[in-house]
Protein backbone atom coordinates (compact mmCIF):
# COMPACT_ATOMS: atom_id res chain seq x y z
CA UNK A 1 0.00 0.00 0.00
CA UNK A 2 1.11 3.73 -1.03
CA UNK A 3 0.96 6.19 0.68
CA UNK A 4 0.67 10.10 -0.53
CA UNK A 5 0.06 13.16 2.08
CA UNK A 6 -1.57 16.34 0.46
CA UNK A 7 -0.37 19.04 3.50
CA UNK A 8 -0.04 22.45 3.55
CA UNK A 9 0.03 24.92 0.32
CA UNK A 10 -0.03 23.53 -2.69
CA UNK A 11 3.27 25.01 -4.80
CA UNK A 12 5.35 24.88 -7.11
CA UNK A 13 8.30 22.80 -7.28
CA UNK A 14 10.03 25.79 -7.50
CA UNK A 15 8.98 27.42 -4.38
CA UNK A 16 9.50 24.18 -1.92
CA UNK A 17 12.65 24.78 -0.68
CA UNK A 18 11.74 27.86 0.76
CA UNK A 19 8.65 26.17 2.65
CA UNK A 20 11.08 23.24 3.88
CA UNK A 21 13.56 25.40 4.93
CA UNK A 22 10.75 26.99 7.61
CA UNK A 23 9.63 23.71 8.52
CA UNK A 24 6.60 24.76 6.78
CA UNK A 25 3.93 21.51 5.24
CA UNK A 26 3.32 21.82 1.51
CA UNK A 27 2.88 19.69 -1.39
CA UNK A 28 4.57 20.04 -4.66
CA UNK A 29 3.93 18.08 -7.93
CA UNK A 30 7.35 16.30 -7.74
CA UNK A 31 6.35 15.15 -3.93
CA UNK A 32 3.12 13.11 -5.96
CA UNK A 33 5.90 12.00 -8.51
CA UNK A 34 8.38 10.35 -6.28
CA UNK A 35 5.67 8.18 -4.43
CA UNK A 36 4.11 7.22 -7.93
CA UNK A 37 7.90 6.58 -9.84
CA UNK A 38 8.43 3.84 -6.48
CA UNK A 39 5.22 1.42 -6.62
CA UNK A 40 4.56 -1.71 -7.67
CA UNK A 41 2.28 -2.46 -10.56
CA UNK A 42 -1.22 -2.35 -9.37
CA UNK A 43 -0.16 -1.44 -5.73
CA UNK A 44 -3.33 0.27 -4.12
CA UNK A 45 -2.73 4.06 -2.88
CA UNK A 46 -4.29 5.56 -0.01
CA UNK A 47 -3.96 9.65 -0.42
CA UNK A 48 -4.43 11.87 2.47
CA UNK A 49 -5.81 15.41 2.17
CA UNK A 50 -5.44 18.41 4.81
CA UNK A 51 -4.83 21.39 2.83
CA UNK A 52 -6.36 24.78 2.36
CA UNK A 53 -5.37 24.96 -1.31
CA UNK A 54 -2.76 26.89 -3.16
CA UNK A 55 -1.79 27.76 -6.85
CA UNK A 56 -4.58 26.46 -9.17
CA UNK A 57 -2.48 24.69 -11.69
CA UNK A 58 -0.22 22.88 -9.40
CA UNK A 59 -3.68 21.11 -8.05
CA UNK A 60 -4.79 20.61 -11.72
CA UNK A 61 -1.45 18.97 -12.29
CA UNK A 62 -1.49 16.72 -9.09
CA UNK A 63 -5.40 15.87 -9.87
CA UNK A 64 -3.93 14.78 -13.32
CA UNK A 65 -1.12 12.66 -12.11
CA UNK A 66 -3.80 11.06 -9.45
CA UNK A 67 -5.87 10.61 -12.47
CA UNK A 68 -3.89 8.90 -14.54
CA UNK A 69 -2.45 6.76 -11.66
CA UNK A 70 -6.36 5.43 -10.71
CA UNK A 71 -6.32 4.13 -14.49
CA UNK A 72 -3.82 1.40 -13.18
CA UNK A 73 -3.88 1.78 -9.59
CA UNK A 74 -6.74 1.55 -6.49
CA UNK A 75 -6.57 4.75 -5.57
CA UNK A 76 -8.65 6.19 -2.62
CA UNK A 77 -8.70 9.35 -1.26
CA UNK A 78 -9.14 10.76 2.36
CA UNK A 79 -10.03 14.21 3.22
CA UNK A 80 -9.02 14.07 6.71
CA UNK A 81 -9.06 18.01 7.60
CA UNK A 82 -9.59 20.63 5.01
CA UNK A 83 -9.87 20.11 1.25
CA UNK A 84 -10.45 24.00 0.01
CA UNK A 85 -9.84 25.60 -3.05
CA UNK A 86 -6.87 23.80 -5.56
CA UNK A 87 -7.12 20.92 -2.60
CA UNK A 88 -10.66 20.56 -3.38
CA UNK A 89 -9.72 19.79 -7.16
CA UNK A 90 -7.30 16.80 -6.50
CA UNK A 91 -10.17 15.09 -3.83
CA UNK A 92 -12.06 15.05 -7.42
CA UNK A 93 -9.38 12.57 -8.56
CA UNK A 94 -10.74 9.30 -7.56
CA UNK A 95 -12.86 7.68 -5.33
CA UNK A 96 -13.10 9.93 -2.22
CA UNK A 97 -13.99 9.49 1.76
CA UNK A 98 -14.00 12.52 4.15
CA UNK A 99 -13.92 13.06 7.74
CA UNK A 100 -17.02 13.70 9.58
CA UNK A 101 -15.02 16.68 11.19
CA UNK A 102 -13.29 17.74 8.24
CA UNK A 103 -14.24 20.52 5.37
CA UNK A 104 -14.49 21.22 1.86
CA UNK A 105 -14.90 24.57 0.08
CA UNK A 106 -14.84 25.73 -3.40
CA UNK A 107 -14.76 29.25 -4.97
CA UNK A 108 -13.78 30.84 -7.91
CA UNK A 109 -9.95 31.80 -8.87
CA UNK A 110 -8.50 34.69 -7.65
CA UNK A 111 -5.41 36.80 -8.65
CA UNK A 112 -3.76 40.44 -7.90
CA UNK A 113 -3.64 42.43 -10.92
CA UNK A 114 -2.93 46.20 -11.64
CA UNK A 115 -3.36 48.36 -14.92
CA UNK A 116 -5.84 50.17 -16.68
CA UNK A 117 -8.79 49.05 -17.39
CA UNK A 118 -8.45 46.73 -20.33
CA UNK A 119 -5.55 44.92 -18.73
CA UNK A 120 -8.16 44.11 -15.84
CA UNK A 121 -11.09 43.51 -17.93
CA UNK A 122 -8.57 41.02 -19.61
CA UNK A 123 -7.77 39.83 -15.75
CA UNK A 124 -11.66 38.95 -15.02
CA UNK A 125 -11.86 37.36 -18.46
CA UNK A 126 -8.63 35.05 -17.56
CA UNK A 127 -10.22 34.13 -14.02
CA UNK A 128 -13.81 33.11 -15.29
CA UNK A 129 -12.06 31.00 -18.31
CA UNK A 130 -9.91 29.09 -14.88
CA UNK A 131 -13.02 28.65 -13.15
CA UNK A 132 -14.99 27.19 -16.04
CA UNK A 133 -11.95 25.03 -16.53
CA UNK A 134 -12.36 23.63 -12.91
CA UNK A 135 -16.07 23.37 -13.18
CA UNK A 136 -15.33 20.49 -15.17
CA UNK A 137 -13.52 18.03 -12.20
CA UNK A 138 -16.08 19.05 -10.25
CA UNK A 139 -18.76 18.09 -13.27
CA UNK A 140 -17.40 14.89 -13.38
CA UNK A 141 -17.38 13.79 -9.90
CA UNK A 142 -20.84 14.97 -9.19
CA UNK A 143 -23.31 15.01 -12.01
CA UNK A 144 -23.80 18.92 -11.49
CA UNK A 145 -23.99 21.15 -14.59
CA UNK A 146 -21.63 24.05 -15.15
CA UNK A 147 -23.76 26.52 -13.92
CA UNK A 148 -24.88 24.49 -10.52
CA UNK A 149 -20.87 24.28 -10.08
CA UNK A 150 -19.97 28.17 -10.53
CA UNK A 151 -22.96 29.13 -8.62
CA UNK A 152 -21.61 27.34 -5.81
CA UNK A 153 -18.29 28.74 -6.66
CA UNK A 154 -19.14 32.12 -6.96
CA UNK A 155 -20.57 31.78 -3.45
CA UNK A 156 -17.36 30.59 -1.47
CA UNK A 157 -19.41 27.18 -0.23
CA UNK A 158 -18.11 25.33 2.54
CA UNK A 159 -19.11 21.82 2.97
CA UNK A 160 -19.52 19.38 6.28
CA UNK A 161 -18.83 15.62 4.76
CA UNK A 162 -22.54 15.02 4.96
CA UNK A 163 -22.77 17.62 2.55
CA UNK A 164 -20.33 17.29 0.42
CA UNK A 165 -21.95 14.12 0.03
CA UNK A 166 -24.99 14.99 -0.67
CA UNK A 167 -24.11 16.85 -3.66
CA UNK A 168 -21.96 13.80 -5.23
CA UNK A 169 -18.45 15.98 -4.02
CA UNK A 170 -17.11 12.72 -2.14
CA UNK A 171 -18.46 9.30 -2.19
CA UNK A 172 -18.30 8.67 1.45
CA UNK A 173 -18.23 9.77 4.78
CA UNK A 174 -15.48 7.76 6.87
CA UNK A 175 -16.71 5.53 9.63
CA UNK A 176 -19.68 5.35 8.77
CA UNK A 177 -21.39 1.89 8.49
CA UNK A 178 -22.10 0.84 4.83
CA UNK A 179 -24.71 -1.07 4.03
CA UNK A 180 -23.90 -4.59 2.48
CA UNK A 181 -24.85 -4.34 -0.77
CA UNK A 182 -27.10 -7.80 -1.79
CA UNK A 183 -25.10 -10.43 -3.79
CA UNK A 184 -26.26 -10.54 -7.54
CA UNK A 185 -27.06 -13.66 -9.18
CA UNK A 186 -27.25 -14.53 -12.48
CA UNK A 187 -29.10 -17.45 -13.62
CA UNK A 188 -30.51 -18.73 -17.45
CA UNK A 189 -33.91 -19.45 -16.63
CA UNK A 190 -37.56 -18.91 -16.68
CA UNK A 191 -38.21 -19.64 -13.19
CA UNK A 192 -37.41 -17.22 -10.48
CA UNK A 193 -35.09 -18.15 -7.42
CA UNK A 194 -36.29 -17.88 -4.12
CA UNK A 195 -36.08 -14.66 -2.19
CA UNK A 196 -34.00 -14.21 1.06
CA UNK A 197 -36.96 -13.43 3.12
CA UNK A 198 -38.73 -17.06 1.95
CA UNK A 199 -35.47 -19.17 2.10
CA UNK A 200 -34.81 -17.93 6.08
CA UNK A 201 -38.72 -18.50 6.34
CA UNK A 202 -38.27 -22.09 5.99
CA UNK A 203 -35.23 -22.62 7.29
CA UNK A 204 -36.74 -21.40 10.81
CA UNK A 205 -39.33 -24.41 10.40
CA UNK A 206 -36.41 -26.35 9.36
CA UNK A 207 -34.74 -25.77 12.20
CA UNK A 208 -37.79 -25.94 14.30
CA UNK A 209 -38.54 -29.51 13.02
CA UNK A 210 -35.34 -30.39 13.65
CA UNK A 211 -35.64 -29.01 17.31
CA UNK A 212 -38.66 -31.46 17.62
CA UNK A 213 -36.80 -34.07 16.27
CA UNK A 214 -34.24 -33.81 18.54
CA UNK A 215 -36.54 -33.28 21.62
CA UNK A 216 -37.85 -36.41 20.90
CA UNK A 217 -35.01 -38.35 20.51
CA UNK A 218 -34.03 -37.49 23.68
CA UNK A 219 -36.96 -38.17 25.46
CA UNK A 220 -36.69 -41.54 23.70
CA UNK A 221 -33.09 -41.92 24.78
CA UNK A 222 -33.74 -41.05 29.00
CA UNK A 223 -36.89 -43.79 28.67
CA UNK A 224 -34.75 -46.22 27.26
CA UNK A 225 -32.42 -45.14 30.34
CA UNK A 226 -34.98 -45.72 32.66
CA UNK A 227 -36.34 -48.93 31.71
CA UNK A 228 -32.44 -50.42 31.28
CA UNK A 229 -32.10 -49.24 35.29
CA UNK A 230 -35.29 -50.87 36.40
CA UNK A 231 -34.45 -53.81 34.86
CA UNK A 232 -31.46 -53.81 36.57
CA UNK A 233 -32.78 -53.03 39.84
CA UNK A 234 -35.33 -56.11 39.83
CA UNK A 235 -32.43 -58.67 38.57
CA UNK A 236 -30.53 -57.38 41.71
CA UNK A 237 -33.41 -58.68 43.74
CA UNK A 238 -33.64 -61.79 42.15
Amino acid sequence: MARIDVRGRIIPNDYKFYFDFFGEDSTCPRDIRKVLDTIRPGEPIEVYVNSGGGVIDVGSEIYTLLRTAAAGHDVKIYVIGEACSAASVIAMAAYCEMSPTALMMVHCTSTSARGNHTALEHTAGVLATADKALCTAYMEKTGLTEEEILEMMEQETWLTAAQAKEKGLIDAVMFEEKEPEAPITMAASMFQLPSAEQMAEVRKLIDGEKGKQEEKELKEKKAAECRWKLLAMRQRRN
